[in-house]
């Protein structure tokens, strides 16, 4: 058996992590086996902090809703309760970009949470019934259904006027058999085409 040298393949793969190493501090960016250990750590963390990062976030935004709903005499737990019991979708992201960058618009969202802790909460069954009346166009949709079926005529027409030319030789040699044309099978795609425009 002839000698393998895997050189270039070794060289490659000590490249990638070099170069996935690039910016480390001393030898963790020089020689590859501290390289190696210190990517596959960063890795790892890489892994885990992409997890992390959604807790983090969260805990930042609900830190900034709850300084937010104390300046407006509530806590953060009331806040989100009643805005709950109000139906309000918006999610915490949101409520934490109103709560830096436009508080106005927090108290009135704090004013909304307040009435529906009191009781005043706003009438919702009145949506779900006009939901309920839009029934009947589907069945318009299927008076439409007889007018789809005129269409057919036009595509015979069409059928009629076409250009043998951008078809594939199989599709030109399965309409010469079906059209009784003797020795189809061993014509070219020039001949095909000549002979099925001749029969027209």
């Amino acid at each position: 058996m002839p000698r393998v040298k895997g050189g270039t393949v070794a060289r490659a793969r000590r490249k990638k992590i070099l170069k996935l190493a690039k910016g480390y501090f001393g030898s963790k960016r020089t020689l590859y086996r501290t390289a190696h250990e210190q990517v596959m750590r960063s890795l790892s963390y890489a892994y885990r902090d992409r997890k992390q990062k959604k807790r983090q976030f969260r805990k930042l935004w609900i830190q900034r809703i709850n300084a937010a709903a104390k300046i407006n005499g509530m806590k953060y737990s009331t806040f989100i309760h009643g805005l709950s019991l109000a139906n309000v979708q918006v999610n915490r992201k949101m409520l934490a970009d109103l709560a830096v960058f436009q508080p106005a618009d927090f108290t009135l969202y704090a004013d909304i949470a307040k009435k529906a802790l009191k009781g005043d909460l706003p009438k919702v069954e009145a949506k779900v019934e006009t939901k309920k009346v839009e029934a009947p166009k589907k069945a318009e949709a299927k008076v439409e259904a007889p007018k789809k079926a005129e269409t057919p005529k036009k595509v015979e027409a069409v059928v009629e006027a076409v250009d043998y030319s951008k078809l594939l030789v199989k599709d030109l040699k399965a309409l010469a058999v079906e059209k009784g044309i003797e020795g189809a099978d061993k014509m070219l795609k020039a001949d095909l085409v000549a002979a099925l425009s001749n029969l027209k």
